[in-house]
């Protein structure tokens, strides 16, 4: 089951690019974000997400898998999206422990719409199944309150609660309060979640944040993910323990800023135009379509055609589908026509210009190959 994720405003404002970051089992997100996201505020628009029953996350007790969790987050993003008044595009991402962990999840399931990941104390698999069932176990039968002495010492570095005792508060009250039935669900679907022979399929740039203190997931686990994607950096911080951007913002902070906007603007820029003109379904089929043989080459393509070629300034964008729509014609590449001339619609042609681009082009192309275009086209403009 998907469940129903719920967003949260943590810092900057929708003039800004979008940075949506993830919490840890147990805590809210702002309860663990907040000292960092005010950090980002000049930068970001950062929006966090809840896990069910966490914080303003509503509670669930329908089972689900990081998967679902996922795309419940990707579905939260695009409702955010939507109110800021843009097309479904890409956004930066950060996310703690099983926030790391859906951040890895959404690298993998929806790899067009994440431009870049920073993921602090989390892993490609974390923990042992038999430990995750039996804290679900427990938390059903005494419910979250039963987990504050053991995250005590399993979340913080040595000294951090008695340096921050506000800020430790907030996260063990966020834990006290969570849903019993949502936590242990969250538990199970860390059970089964093991994505470490898929980290080779992750193209995003990856930032990998590990603290020297953290136990439930050491700096090894980090640097696994660092070394496994393929555009990965892998950093260690002193005297951190489990919640990083809770005890490290100021490094934390900077370590996004650096990141994110060091990540490859012409991908991103490539991929909002890409769905601007060919749409989302397409693109989100693309995207699904994308394998071994063919990752490459949609990088390719996302990063020069449509970042470089489709963005120039000095044709406007109903002019570049003339171009293309005549060049498709007299290359006889049909099977993309269809599309193109779905693009050329949304660019901001008419119909009638539609047709008298292809009239034109048949004069200097030649009769047979019009005639194909004039099928496709007679197909396209009378859906």
């Amino acid at each position: 089951m998907t469940p129903r994720i719920t967003p949260v405003e943590l810092a900057g404002d929708p003039s800004k690019p979008i940075l949506v970051v993830g919490p840890s089992l147990g805590t809210s997100v702002t309860a663990l974000w907040s000292a960092t996201a005010e950090l980002l505020a000049d930068s970001f628009h950062v929006i966090g997400w809840e896990l069910p029953g966490h914080g303003h996350g509503a509670p669930t007790t329908e089972p689900f898998s990081m998967a679902d969790l996922a795309a419940g987050v990707l579905a939260c993003v695009d409702r955010v999206l939507t109110d800021r008044g843009e097309r479904h595009g890409t956004f930066a991402y950060a996310g703690d422990s099983v926030g790391g962990a859906v951040g890895l999840q959404l690298l993998l399931d929806a790899p067009a719409r994440v431009s870049g990941a920073v993921l602090t104390n989390t892993g490609a698999k974390i923990g042992e199944p038999a430990g995750w069932t039996d804290r679900a176990a427990t938390v059903r039968a005494a419910g979250t309150a039963s987990q504050i002495a053991g995250s005590t010492q399993r979340w913080f570095s040595p000294g951090f609660l008695e340096r921050e005792p506000a800020r430790g508060g907030a996260l063990l009250h966020s834990l006290r309060d969570a849903d019993a039935e949502s936590y242990a669900l969250v538990c199970e679907a860390l059970a089964a979640y093991d994505v470490r022979g898929r980290l080779a399929e992750i193209v995003a740039p990856v930032l990998t944040i590990a603290g020297v203190d953290d136990a439930p997931t050491p700096p090894a686990s980090l640097e696994e993910i660092a070394i496994g994607v393929r555009n990965g950096r892998f950093v260690t911080l002193d005297a951190v323990g489990h919640l990083a951007p809770a005890e490290a913002p100021h490094a934390v902070s900077t370590l996004i800023t650096s990141h994110v906007t060091t990540s490859d603007p012409a991908y991103a820029a490539g991929m909002n135009v890409r769905r601007q003109v060919l749409g989302d379904p397409h693109v989100d089929r693309a995207t699904a379509a994308i394998t071994d043989v063919n990752r490459d080459y949609q990088d390719l393509i996302t990063r020069y055609a449509w970042g470089t070629i489709w963005t120039r300034p000095g044709l406007a964008r109903r002019d570049r589908s003339i171009g293309v729509l005549t060049a498709l014609v007299a290359g006889r590449h049909f099977e993309e026509l269809e599309f193109h001339l779905r693009a050329a619609l949304t660019n901001g042609l008419t119909r009638e210009e539609i047709i008298e681009v292809l009239l034109q082009t048949s004069i200097y192309v030649g009769v047979p190959a019009a005639n194909t275009a004039f099928a496709v086209a007679n197909r396209v403009l009378n859906e």
